[in-house]
């Protein structure tokens, strides 16, 4: 089938008439009536029945359907960037993050970043690490945020701000004193907050403590940082976590002390090694470091 065809195709397939579908298309009916039959002719089978009217889609117009669904989304995206440039503005930057940098950085970010890119249009979702490789390497996402280098051949994972692993407890937990030393893993006591088996940083802590002859027990595991954070800010007990979930938190709710041995935790920016960035993604990143850098320093 060609392009026209599967645009005509999915038209009457969503609104189920010959008329409706070049209304969506802003085409005449004749025109829509001649790519259908066109399109059938080269598929050799009909794709509808005809009844007063009404198109009603076999068995193969179901199937087909559901295989050119993205070469339709894809085509349909393709007109708006060719609108978009038409009209001189920023092509869309789509951004991924895990769900603790869009929550703790991103928002401030993207308020500096509107202020040079009012026009642009920016797309944001949340995936976990594993997700974001797939969204760069099928051409899904532009750029991704992660604590992790997912050491992959096709992406790039660029570090721009780092801290320090960070224990978060609720005020009033340490004294002025322990606060002015760091943490180290026989403190981990009373009620803990644990990360959810297999996460990366839950697996740091682990080890970290493995190696200092502690065994932590979790009466609370989480499967995010941040509900990790306001189970702490709620009072309900101490969490090990990045630096940037701890650092937005309450301050006036919570207290924080450095892991020790010191353990840095990186943001690392992901790119797909074959798309390099667009000048409106690339200055979306630097706000993006920018912004996380501030927010360890104020912490």
């Amino acid at each position: 089938m060609r392009l026209r065809h599967i645009e005509v195709f999915h038209a009457i397939m969503q609104v189920g008439t010959i008329s409706g579908a070049a209304q969506v298309l802003h085409i005449s009916q004749p025109a829509v009536t001649k790519v259908l039959q066109h399109a059938e002719l080269q598929l050799g089978m009909p794709l509808f029945e005809r009844v007063r009217g009404k198109l009603y889609p076999k068995p193969e117009a179901h199937r087909l359907f559901a295989e050119t669904e993205k070469l339709n989304r894809d085509l349909q995206g393709i007109r708006r960037l060719a609108a978009s440039l038409k009209g001189r503005a920023v092509e869309t930057v789509r951004l991924v993050s895990t769900p603790t940098i869009a929550i703790s950085v991103l928002p401030q970010a993207m308020t500096v970043w509107r202020r040079d890119f009012p026009q642009a249009r920016c797309e944001l979702a949340t995936h976990h690490t594993s997700e974001i490789v797939n969204a760069l390497r099928l051409g899904e996402a532009d750029l991704a945020l992660s604590l992790q280098d997912p050491r992959h051949p096709g992406i790039v994972a660029e570090p721009i701000a780092h801290g320090n692993l960070t224990v978060m407890a609720p005020a009033g937990t340490w004294s002025v004193e322990e606060l002015a030393k760091p943490f180290t893993a026989d403190g981990l006591s009373g009620e803990l907050i644990g990360l959810n088996d297999g996460d990366p940083l839950g697996e740091i802590v682990v080890a970290a403590c493995e190696a200092q002859g502690v065994q932590p027990v979790y009466h609370t595991v989480v499967q995010t940082y941040q509900i990790a954070r306001s189970l702490v800010e709620a009072g309900a007990g101490l969490a090990v976590l990045d630096p940037f979930t701890a650092a937005s938190a309450d301050p006036g709710r919570v207290q924080c002390r450095t892991w020790s041995p010191t353990m840095p935790v990186h943001l690392y920016l992901l790119s797909a090694s074959h798309s390099p960035l667009s000048h409106g993604a690339r200055e979306l990143a630097n706000c993006i470091g920018a912004t996380a850098r501030a927010c360890l320093d104020k912490a």
